[in-house]
This record gives structure tokens, sequence and C-alpha cells, in this order.
């Protein structure tokens, strides 16, 4: 099992930056893939950014794209994603998530940070 805590999230104004971590314990050496995703109530739960746990390869959902940056540190078996330039549209609770090889779905998840964007 790997167990995601997430932490980071907050109220910020429009044009702002928030970096949101997820620390990843366990059986953390079978991880493949991590990745945020999103959820605002009463919609479906989005992907924003994923990153393999090599750190070799990232991949971001078009609305993101230039503004978030995900990384990780190895060392800490920790991802972040840096959030830039920060929209009332990007409100929502986000989720880390991870995967393992070979599995083409994400079987664990953190509980959630709520991020609020005020205009």
């Amino acid at each position: 099992q790997v167990q995601l805590v997430e932490s980071g999230g907050g109220l910020v104004q429009a044009g702002g930056s928030l970096r949101l971590s997820c620390a990843a314990s366990g059986r953390t050496f079978s991880i493949y893939t991590m990745a945020w995703f999103r959820q605002e109530p009463g919609k479906e739960r989005d992907f924003v950014a994923g990153i393999r746990w090599s750190g070799d390869i990232t991949y971001y959902a078009d609305s993101v794209k230039g503004r978030f940056t995900v990384s990780r540190d190895s060392a800490k078996n920790t991802v972040y994603l840096q959030m830039n330039s920060l929209k009332p549209e990007d409100t929502a609770v986000y989720y880390c998530a991870a995967r393992d090889r070979g599995v083409p779905n994400y079987d664990y998840w953190g509980k959630g940070t709520q991020v609020t964007v005020s205009s």
C-alpha cells in the first residue's frame, strides 16, 4: 500500500501562486506515476498534471499548461505542484494520486487539499 498526504492549499487572490505538496509513504518503490487531479463541487474529478516517478516525463492538462509545474523530490518521496497565475476557475479540491507500473488506474489517493482563488 501507498499512503499519500497533500498539503499547501489555501486562499489566494487571482494572479497569485501556491505550491502543493504530496508526501508518499509505504510501498513507494512500486510507484510508476504520480498525478494531481482536482474536483469542483458537483463536478467530476479532472486530471491536472502528472509525472513519472523517475522524473523524466511530465504532462499537463491544457487548462494549466504554462501556469502549473509538477516536480518531485525522490529523496523526500514528495511530489509538488507549483501553481502560478492562478484564476478563480482553478478553485477546487486538489488530490494527489499514484499508480503502479502496469496498472492503468490510479489506485492510491490522498484526502485532498482545498485551493480557493478569489477574484
